[in-house]
């Protein structure tokens, strides 16, 4: 449903333009801890020997601190691009904050048109206007105490066109995530778009001039083949490769201290072993994702246990190796000719989110469209179902976060 959902978006967009791998040189200070022998170790004294980056700002360690302790008690809930994409163009208020009062406690931005090939940093470049845009959407919900993260749906690296394996050819497919490896023909061009991924989160600041925290989650659903690193695109080893040299890339070349990592795979996985296929290492992840909007795709509770059942794997790992466990996309599009299901939020997600004692940190869903949308704006029928779901013991908007970038005293 997403797949199809973005290639609209995506050429949507474009019609609106055109109208108007691994190095394994990390740093010697990196401490790598054994598994906990302990449900939960973590102190505010000894956050980095946990996450991917030792050197990470004490905002950045206060989220990662932050995000594991709020698990234990609540799930964040937030939108990809809330503050700009309303059903049908309502504008105004995210449209959580339209139906619940509060604006959304995590904040969804995307990579893909500040890296575009087109994006030429002049003014009057669209491009570049929406680039400007994210940037002080991240810095607003900083200031409002929101949690932020970005995607990236990088274009492949021969036309730069589209994000989709349908839209390359055989050969291409075969050939494009190999290519940005270290030593391959296109490593050089990819590591020009890291630098424009490091030019802009090394300049997101808040108001004391502090570096503002995101969360990175490059090459996501990459068991599915919708994108070209999917899995039928590259070995796992060549997948951990490339993750890995766009870790140490910006921690260590561009010396950029400001990023949590995500790794989240689709939902194809069912046991611990195929989750960790993949898997780049503990040193390289702060936050064990999935992606999943096919179990909720009119399955009912049925669908609700099999969502929970994987997310438990990924609350039990995250329990064993101090990270964070997110639900890091997931929805049910409503439309004209797709009517919403009865108690969705309130009993089959949050059920989902809760049962079994899992701890997940936070929940996003994609972005309202004009004509359609992931979470009611208020006006229509499951308004009251979104908000039963956000008043909720274990559900969290903005202002039921505590203060995320600070530690507790």
């Amino acid at each position: 449903m997403k797949k199809s959902f973005l290639k609209i978006l995506f050429l949507s967009l474009s019609i609106l333009v055109l109208a108007g791998c691994s190095s394994d040189n990390d740093s010697t200070d990196e401490v790598i801890v054994d598994p906990p022998t302990q449900d939960d170790p973590l102190t505010t004294s000894n956050v980095t020997n946990y996450m991917v980056d030792p050197n990470a700002t004490k905002e950045t360690q206060a989220l990662f601190y932050n995000l594991k302790k709020l698990a234990k008690t609540k799930t964040a809930i937030g939108q990809q691009d809330a503050f700009n994409s309303f059903y049908q163009d309502a504008g105004g208020d995210s449209d959580i904050k339209k139906n619940t009062g509060f604006d959304p406690a995590v904040l969804g931005s995307d990579f893909m048109f500040i890296t575009d090939k087109t994006n030429n940093e002049q003014s009057n470049n669209w491009f570049y206007q929406q680039e400007q845009k994210i940037i002080a959407d991240t810095k607003a919900a900083y200031a409002k105490g929101i949690i932020n993260t970005f995607s990236w749906h990088l274009r492949e690296p021969n036309k730069e066109e589209s994000f989709y394996a349908t839209d390359i050819t055989a050969e291409q497919k075969s050939t494009a995530f190999r290519s940005i490896l270290p030593g391959g023909a296109n490593n050089e061009w990819y590591k020009k778009k890291l630098d424009k991924v490091a030019k802009v989160i090394s300049n997101l600041k808040g108001s004391n001039g502090e570096l503002i925290p995101v969360i990175f989650r490059p090459f996501h659903e990459f068991d599915g083949s919708w994108f070209w690193w999917g899995a039928d695109f590259c070995t796992p080893d060549e997948y951990k490769k490339a993750y890995q040299f766009t870790v140490d890339y910006l921690k260590n070349t561009k010396g950029v201290h400001n990023i949590l990592y995500a790794f989240s795979p689709d939902n194809s996985y069912t046991t611990e072993v195929n989750y960790l296929s993949r898997y780049p290492g503990d040193k390289y992840v702060d936050i064990i994702g999935m992606d999943n909007y096919g179990d909720f795709n009119n399955q009912g509770q049925t669908g609700s246990d099999k969502a929970n059942s994987k997310l438990k794997i990924l609350s039990d790992y995250a329990k064993s190796k101090v990270k964070i466990a997110a639900l890091t996309e997931t929805g049910y599009r409503v439309t004209n000719t797709t009517p919403a299901i009865t108690d969705w939020f309130s009993t089959l997600l949050y059920s989902a989110l809760t049962k079994n004692d899992i701890q997940i940190s936070y929940v996003m869903f994609w972005n309202n469209t004009v004509d359609g949308y992931y979470v009611p704006n208020g006006t229509v029928s499951n308004t009251s179902d979104f908000k039963t779901f956000s008043l909720k013991t274990k559900s969290a908007l903005v202002n039921s976060l505590p203060k995320m970038y600070e530690m507790p005293k």
